[in-house]
């Protein structure tokens, strides 16, 4: 079965294929110089967001759907540069059951366990469903249905690594259910919701809703086109989010090749990227969001 996360935006999708033949707007972004006298990194609003310790941008790595090479190459890689990220799991995956133990790990070694509902419902409705399970249509799906399925699905986060604090990822980006949108039955349970497509690079930290930051669904992208899509980030002095589903395998995959690039150039501009859980992150922006010249820890 092919599924795609972020299937429903032909905006993202043509983005991601223009980068992967050689059209790297980012690289080019990425290569102007910063607006200003000073090399300060600065938001569209022109106040530089205070970033801790004076990282030019954050960068948040995430990975959705429980995909097996998660565990097999995603996290030791992470582990083995040192950064921490976020994993956003489908609780109803196989590989919940079969390797529930090495979750556990992961979220022991600082990474984040995050909510990607139990059942992955998408709308049926939208163009290239061909793998969607009908008895997983979220146009069939109440909304009360699906505030119960994902309340349930932190409980069970919870019982994985005992954490009360979650965040969000929408599958698929739909979040009209059958009855209305189900986004504002669960938002008060949720540090913040990744609920949609993007360029992966916020334009601006302090109008950004916590509650609908877009994505970027990388499929295919060298090392260095995704390292210059952080580099726009830096030059913005915004963020990043990423959301990779296969690391060397699986579905929608970037390659080990082109991951660990990324994590190698992450770690060694520590003091430029503030590489975090999106919990962290998130939980971060909220708090300074409104705070000028001052940033506060909230770890």
């Amino acid at each position: 079965m092919t599924r795609t996360t972020w299937h429903a935006a032909p905006g993202l999708v043509a983005l991601a294929v223009h980068l992967a033949v050689g059209g790297d707007v980012a690289a080019q972004e990425a290569a102007a110089p910063v607006a200003g006298s000073d090399r300060a990194a600065r938001t569209v609003s022109g106040a530089p967001f205070p970033w801790p310790h004076g990282a030019r941008a954050a960068v948040s790595l995430a990975y959705d759907d429980a995909a097996p090479s998660q565990l097999d190459n995603a996290i030791p890689a992470l582990n083995r540069h040192g950064l921490k990220a976020s994993f956003y799991l489908e609780l109803a995956s196989p590989t919940i059951a079969q390797r529930m133990e090495e979750w556990r790990a992961a979220a022991r070694a600082g990474h984040e366990l995050g909510n990607h509902s139990l059942f992955h419902q998408c709308s049926g409705s939208q163009p290239d469903r061909a793998w969607l399970q009908p008895r997983r249509d979220l146009d069939t799906t109440l909304a009360g249905q699906m505030q119960e399925q994902v309340l349930l699905a932190n409980t069970l986060l919870q019982a994985l690594d005992g954490e009360h604090e979650r965040t969000y990822t929408v599958p698929c980006g739909d979040h009209v259910a059958r009855g209305g949108d189900y986004l504002p039955l669960v938002r008060a349970s949720f540090v913040a919701i990744k609920a949609g497509p993007g360029s992966g690079v916020i334009d601006d930290m302090r109008t950004l809703d916590p509650y609908a930051v877009p994505v970027l669904a990388p499929v295919g992208l060298t090392g260095a086109q995704l390292i210059a899509i952080v580099q726009r980030a830096a030059q913005r002095g915004t963020m990043v989010n990423f959301t990779f589903h296969g690391i060397g395998g699986d579905h929608l995959a970037t390659s080990n090749e082109a991951h660990e690039e990324l994590l190698r150039y992450l770690a060694a501009h520590r003091g430029e990227y503030w590489t975090d859980t999106f919990r962290s992150i998130m939980k971060y922006v909220k708090v300074n969001q409104d705070k000028p010249t001052q940033y506060k820890e909230t770890k």
